[in-house]
């Protein structure tokens, strides 16, 4: 088995648990390894760490998966690990209509491997060339754990451009999803179960179909809509405007650039009974919140769940712009006492960094505004600790004045 040793003083974060090797980090390759093979990482003394996965054409060149000398990455470790990711969902999406995130990626211990059950059906990414090397084994432990009706590929991310392998989609096993599914998202433990059905495009939708992290976050949001004129920007299927027409909202005016994913929202809203008039916007969200604010237009709620804005590090200062831009353009709509739900899924922008972002908006905006809610990703979206960049959803809920 191929080996690389590290520089001197890189070691840290692999004492630490942190899955990445970075190419910088590595100070000499033993033998040939082909992407996607095992290689153990030794330190610069030659003292054993860890054993991953390599791949030579990405930056991160190992993903570790292993800290226990005597655990080979083998088809038993693979089942392993993935039954006890599916361990950790237990109770979160009890019923065959249910929706949950059932393994995520290094924070369960299997870089560049999601699944998400979506009903009856299973939806995966492989994201690294070790994951699309073992794709016929994730596939049989998938089936002999949960026994689906199909599991379709949505390997369509940017993460494996960096890897140097196409994107890819397609039915791996079984049936293929309907163009349209019925689901709930997942059930929190001690609640009463009462959510929203809402439909899913597994085919062509956004990620694998659903934001499944803003699951708990919906109805948190949902929580202040009674009786409220909202605004729900990158609405995307509009699962924010479904939980605020449940809430009791007075009128929702939904804006994504996306035809498509308002066709979705449409089909949503009609999902809902007694929902309030719906205005669904085609356009950009700049420039129609720039058009709302020239016409004197006025909300109480303003939801806003933007894309990635940053991509990389060197596009952090230019994503900041975008959060304070648009997170201004909101704070200038809102009637006094409204509520600003404000979010970024961008991981390399803290929340730390996105409270001063927001701050600095409401500043310029002259409002006064109220942290009174703390959001993040939901529970079948873990943390892990050693890895703080599976910690990428945050969300703020600001009363304004």
């Amino acid at each position: 088995m191929a080996s690389i040793t590290l520089k001197a003083g890189r070691e840290r974060p692999l004492l630490h648990r942190h899955p990445w090797v970075f190419s910088g980090a590595i100070g000499a390759v033993s033998g040939s390894p082909r992407d996607g093979e095992v290689v153990e990482v030794l330190g610069a003394n030659g003292e054993w760490l860890a054993r991953g996965f390599w791949s030579g054409s990405s930056q991160i060149r190992v993903r570790a998966a292993s800290w226990d000398v005597d655990q080979p990455l083998d088809d038993a470790w693979l089942h392993g690990a993935i039954a006890r990711a599916l361990r950790g969902r237990a109770g979160l999406a009890p019923e065959d209509a249910a929706a949950c995130r059932l393994v995520f990626s290094e924070a369960d211990g299997l870089p560049g491997l999601i699944v998400d059950r979506y009903g009856p059906f299973l939806v995966v990414q492989l994201l690294t060339r070790a994951m699309a090397a073992r794709a016929e084994t994730v596939v049989a432990v998938l089936v002999a754990l949960l026994q689906p009706r199909g599991i379709y590929e949505r390997s369509d991310a940017e993460v494996r451009e960096k890897e140097g392998l196409p994107a890819h989609e397609g039915g791996l096993w079984g049936e293929l999803p309907p163009a349209r599914l019925a689901l709930r998202p997942l059930l929190l433990p001690g609640t009463n179960g009462e959510r929203p059905a809402l439909l899913a495009d597994l085919r062509s939708g956004q990620k694998t179909g659903f934001y499944l992290d803003q699951a708990v976050n919906r109805a948190r949001v949902g929580a202040y809509c009674q009786g409220a004129a909202v605004l729900d920007c990158f609405a995307y299927s509009g699962a924010f405007s479904v939980y605020a027409a449940r809430a009791g909202a007075a009128s929702l005016t939904l804006i994504d650039a996306s035809a498509a994913a308002l066709d979705l929202a449409r089909a949503n809203l009609a999902l809902s009974a007694g929902a309030p008039p719906a205005e669904l916007v085609s356009g950009d969200v700049f420039r129609l919140l720039r058009q709302y604010r020239a016409a004197g237009r006025q909300f109480d709620l303003i939801i806003l769940d933007p894309p990635r804005f940053a991509q990389s590090q060197a596009q952090v200062e230019r994503a900041a712009r975008g959060y304070k831009d648009i997170n201004l353009l909101a704070f200038q709509l809102l009637r006094p006492g409204g509520i600003l739900a404000s979010f970024s899924c961008s991981g390399l922008v803290s929340a730390e960094l996105f409270q001063k972002i927001v701050f600095a908006a409401a500043l310029d905006a002259r409002r006064d505004a109220q942290i009174i809610e703390r959001l993040s990703q939901a529970p079948d979206h873990p943390v892990l600790l050693t890895f703080p960049e599976s910690d990428y959803l945050k969300g703020l809920i600001c009363r304004v004045w």
